[in-house]
């Protein structure tokens, strides 16, 4: 049996504190992990938790994060409430195991803490690992801050577990900005925390013998294809899932999450799309921007996968120019964000507004208030303008000569 684990109304946390302690709480079997570097303190936290007395499930250090998915992927067949957590190079050599645990269908939790690949060797943080995550078949959820961290870890497990879904779940936070950086976070109590996520209910388990199943078939082109249009069907309708959780966990906390966030759109004339830590900083600079006469908004998105194509039309429906702001180098075309929402656009809206892509923040490059200030100045140029007056895509906060192109 294990301890209970005294917790104050609020605690100072960072993000992978805040993610070990919703681990902890949501009673795993099994946690299989290799540690590397910003994610480390996740793992790490909770063998301290195992070897303290607080968790009753197994902790299993492998030799590399390609083990640690396949030991994961086998736990969770086996019929047990499966985590673990990786970031940039260990995220990468997991992948192959990725595409098995989203065909297979098993319900595994994974904080991606987000960093740079190599190379060059660069261990801060931008959204390189997430941006590889996007086709692996997985529900793909985004937090700013170390209270969203502790929050959409316990919703993940409701998520990916309800028999409706059952598709693996990653969970992203920025490197060192948020897994780092200790801020207020209101949990709730292991009894509350463990109610909210619910016991674990188990489907085609391997270690049920009254009902045998297969894990890891061999269908070629008679039966693959409806495989993946089957996974690809419950994922897009997982978002009537995560809607769902999302509104039961208000109800539980006051804290309310959509799959598409607005900051003063009401009036917008220009809008910044951006994700993870950076968010925050686009709302200050928003702010900012209104008092020098520039009617700006934020919008953030809590799914990258499935991605809310309608909700981003619907909240950006009204804006003259738009920037996406892809923290990921997009080698050879534009960033993903650009890529996504203009679909949505394009499909979805009345208008056709103007769009512009910058690429920023790279291997922990800050994203200053100047910068920010700065696009939503050339978007009101471009709003007026009724066109665009700079390049299509550019590299902001670049060192040296300028980088666009159109």
């Amino acid at each position: 049996m294990a301890l209970k684990y005294e917790l104050s109304k609020i605690e100072v946390w960072d993000g992978n504190m805040a993610a070990s302690h919703a681990l902890r709480q949501a009673q795993i079997d099994v946690v299989a992990a290799y540690p590397i570097t910003p994610s480390t303190p996740i793992v790490q936290n909770y063998g301290k938790f195992l070897s303290d007395g607080y968790i009753d499930g197994e902790f299993v250090m492998v030799e590399s994060e390609h083990a640690a998915m396949s030991a994961c992927v086998g736990a969770a067949a086996a019929g047990g409430r499966v985590a673990t957590a990786t970031s940039s190079q260990g995220f990468a050599l997991m992948i192959e195991v990725m595409y098995q645990a989203s065909g297979m269908r098993v319900p595994i939790v994974l904080n991606l803490v987000n960093r740079a690949l190599a190379a060059p060797l660069n261990v801060n943080g931008d959204h390189s690992d997430m941006y590889l995550s996007r086709d692996c078949g997985w529900i793909n959820l985004c937090t700013y801050n170390p209270q969203e961290a502790y929050d959409f870890n316990l919703m993940a497990f409701r998520i990916s577990e309800d028999l409706r879904v059952r598709i693996p779940v990653i969970v992203n936070q920025d490197g060192f900005i948020c897994s780092h950086t200790a801020q207020n976070v209101q949990p709730l109590s292991d009894d509350e925390a463990y109610a909210f996520i619910g016991e674990y209910k188990t489907k085609n388990a391997l270690l049920d013998f009254s009902k045998p199943a297969t894990y890891g078939a061999q269908t070629e082109e008679d039966w693959h294809f409806e495989h993946k249009a089957q996974l690809h069907h419950d994922l897009m309708k997982s978002s009537e899932v995560i809607e769902e959780v999302f509104g039961e966990f208000a109800k539980l906390t006051g804290r309310k999450y959509s799959l598409v966030e607005t900051y003063d759109m009401s009036d917008a004339d220009v809008a910044i799309v951006a994700l993870g830590t950076t968010v925050e900083s686009a709302r200050i600079a928003a702010k900012n921007a209104r008092e020098k006469g520039i009617r700006a908004g934020v919008v953030s998105i809590r799914s990258l996968r499935p991605f809310p194509y309608k909700q981003i039309a619907e909240a950006l429906k009204n804006c003259k120019a738009i920037a996406m702001l892809d923290r990921s180098l997009p080698a050879g075309a534009m960033g993903m964000l650009f890529n996504e929402v203009g679909a949505a656009l394009c499909q979805n809206a009345q208008n056709r507004p103007i769009l512009s892509n910058y690429i920023y923040g790279l291997g922990g490059r800050d994203m200053t208030q100047n910068i920010l200030l700065d696009i939503y100045q050339e978007l009101s140029e471009n709003a007026k303008a009724g066109k665009l007056t700079h390049p299509t895509q550019q590299f902001v906060g670049l060192r040296g000569a300028k980088m666009a192109f159109n």
